[in-house]
């Protein structure tokens, strides 16, 4: 069975849960609003072996680590560790989403040229959209080819904000 230490922190943009391991690497992060589509990741990944939900303050300090991006100190984000579950591609993808810079943006087919597979911009937008860790793993830095704000989970709202707060200028 595996146990899941969960909190929740305010932020600008609402409450955010912060969902991590007995080792307290993150396995979700997911605004309140859209703690359905949390739970549902959750029973996709974990359900098959098991697990329970553990409500524990600031885990591994880990609440407070995020609340720190909030405040200012975006870099804090790069020392958070992750244990996502999911297919090798997506766990591929999302590895490769933690390389772009901060302030910076990348769309699709670039991030699947940089995969070494260009043509599969879909399929990494579909794994993209599947990220499980928002904000820690930055799929609000990938935006569609033209620059507009494409597909994110937490609402193109909060996209704008999180890009604008990393310094990217937004036309």
């Amino acid at each position: 069975m595996l146990n899941l230490l969960e909190d929740t922190i305010d932020t600008p943009l609402g409450p955010l849960w912060v969902i991590c391991d007995e080792q307290f690497r993150l396995r979700a992060v997911e605004w309140d609003q859209h703690s359905d589509r949390m739970e549902q990741l959750l029973n996709i990944h974990y359900r098959t072996e098991g697990y329970q939900r553990i409500t524990a303050k600031n885990p591994g300090g880990l609440s407070d680590k995020l609340a720190e991006y909030f405040a200012g100190n975006l870099s804090i984000i790069d020392t958070l560790e992750t244990a996502t579950a999911g297919t090798p591609f997506q766990r591929e993808v999302w590895q490769a989403l933690r390389t772009i810079p901060c302030g910076q943006v990348m769309h699709y087919g670039q991030l699947a040229e940089k995969l070494g597979r260009p043509g599969a911009a879909r399929a990494v937008g579909a794994a993209n959209g599947s990220n499980p860790v928002s904000i820690v793993v930055p799929c609000h830095r990938v935006i569609g080819r033209n620059g507009t704000m494409t597909g994110y989970a937490g609402g193109v709202q909060r996209k704008e904000w999180l890009l604008r707060h990393e310094g990217y200028l937004l036309l």
